[in-house]
């Protein structure tokens, strides 16, 4: 039997499933509350696996044990980064979003519920959410179109460009049909399969008795957290990856949708657990192929994982490790696909031009912004020599730097201000625009670390100079009262 038949069997029934769970999503969404939010249904199980799925992504599975296979360990700062900003996220802000978007009008996305916060009729700081979520989510989409690609021409010897239709063909049509529903289930399911081929493709590595061998030869400095190599301005970047964690819509979308405030505790020690476990599993992954590769390097070192799975596992296994890579890719960019979809009909299509516009039209243009969103990011995508990484911390930053202290002095400051809100996504995403273009010197700095806090500071000088208005004063204490 062929190498390629047990895999494509595999693979393709892992597929038809998603499409399966895609299809009863459909049935299952009768409005365009459920289609963006799930109707607020979510139990706390299916919302840790699907923010963690969403969030981690393609950059777990290729990125993350990449970097640590070409630089070493000293990469996994940002691991360590990223799980102090997720266990600070689910902490402090994801019950207090969930209550103040249901109290806020019931408000489905970001832009809406800034709208409301604030208490904005003018539409200015919805529009400008609106365009920075479609802008950073474009490259953010792209970068998981990026990994597929690399998925299906490294598997199956695919042309790139072919590879990537196929891919943005596969992952684009459940998220049009199902919405969120669909995209909260399939991130379940996808997070198991991630955990599973983080667990047990670096465990059977290791028990490779020539891999022995070639640890005598490894640069101990790549096995080192610390190393002569590691410099403040690295650190601090690697470590300013957590402070993104407060202003992905994709995340903070699955706050806004669990079923009810008491359940966030249970789906915190379940999210931080699997993501936990999942990280150290990407690092172990990182250095089984630095052991296993050391004498014939890699070509593309975010393939490391769909090499080892291909070396350490039979076909028939290979084929299912090879569908949690694509789960990986899947699950965060169904997630960005659905949450501009959601700006489009809810912060565009609505807010502009049909105010009285019925669910199901509602639902057909979210499904239609889908498509065109797609479309977008594959063009982007289109250069094979495109890094899942570089894209992903591109869109991560500008997300962390316009959006986390918007969410953060919103619900924690009564003296935020219309005005504020709106500068400090200015400001935000600007720096991160402009701070990306240099290389030099302090610029060297991963650009959300400055973005954030001139983000920050722009919010809040902009607030001492333009005050709130007392309804929005008001809002926000019956909002501290009511928690």
């Amino acid at each position: 039997m062929s190498l390629e038949l047990p895999i494509i069997i595999t693979f393709t029934s892992y597929l038809v499933a998603m499409l399966g769970i895609g299809y009863w999503a459909f049935r299952a969404t009768n409005s365009i509350d459920d289609y963006i939010l799930g109707g607020r249904q979510m139990g706390p199980a299916v919302t840790a696996l699907s923010v963690g799925a969403s969030d981690m992504s393609g950059w777990l599975l290729l990125g993350l044990p990449g970097t640590i296979y070409l630089h070493g360990m000293g990469q996994a700062w940002m691991g360590i980064g990223l799980v102090l900003g997720a266990w600070l996220n689910w902490l402090f802000v994801a019950k207090r979003l969930r209550h103040y978007t249901e109290q806020a009008d019931n408000a489905l996305t970001l832009p809406d519920f800034f709208e409301k916060r604030f208490k904005d009729h003018s539409g200015v700081l919805k529009l400008v959410s609106a365009i920075t979520i479609l802008l950073f989510f474009t490259f953010y989409a792209s970068s998981g179109l990026v990994g597929g690609a690399i998925l299906f021409e490294e598997t199956f010897g695919l042309n790139y460009h072919l590879a990537l239709t196929i891919g943005s063909v596969i992952i684009v049509a459940y998220t049009f049909l199902g919405g969120f529903f669909a995209v909260s289930w399939t991130d379940f399911f996808q997070g198991c399969l991630m955990l599973l081929a983080l667990l047990i493709v670096p465990v059977s590595i290791f028990t490779h008795p020539e891999l022995h061998k070639s640890i005598d030869s490894l640069d101990p400095a790549k096995l080192a957290l610390l190393s002569d190599k590691t410099t403040m301005i690295g650190l601090c970047s690697a470590l300013a990856w957590g402070l993104g964690y407060f202003g992905q819509p994709h995340i903070l979308s699955r706050f806004m949708a669990i079923r009810s405030r008491n359940d966030l505790t249970v789906s915190r020690r379940i999210a931080m657990s699997w993501m936990i476990i999942s990280l150290l599993g990407a690092l172990a992954t990182g250095v089984a192929g630095m052991l296993y590769f050391a004498d014939s390097p890699l070509k593309n070192h975010e393939t490391v994982l769909i090499y080892l799975t291909q070396i350490a596992f039979n076909p028939w296994i290979g084929g299912i490790l090879i569908a949690a890579i694509l789960s990986a890719i899947m699950s965060t960019i169904d997630s960005q696909l659905l949450v501009c979809s959601s700006v489009v009909t809810e912060d565009f299509y609505r807010r502009w031009f049909r105010k009285e516009a019925s669910s199901k039209e509602l639902m057909l243009v979210g499904r239609l912004a889908v498509l065109a969103i797609a479309l977008l990011a594959a063009i982007i995508a289109l250069n094979p020599k495109s890094s899942v990484l570089g894209l992903v911390s591109y869109a991560w930053a500008g997300f962390g730097a316009a959006f986390g202290p918007v969410v953060l002095l919103s619900l924690f400051w009564r003296g935020y201000s219309r005005q504020g809100a709106i500068a400090s996504i200015l400001v935000g995403a600007t720096t991160v625009v402009l701070w990306k273009l240099s290389d030099q010197g302090i610029f060297a700095l991963y650009e959300l670390a400055p973005g954030f806090l001139l983000s920050s500071l722009a919010g809040i000088v902009f607030s001492k100079f333009f005050p709130p208005n007392h309804a929005t004063q008001q809002s926000y204490t019956m909002f501290k009262t009511s928690l």
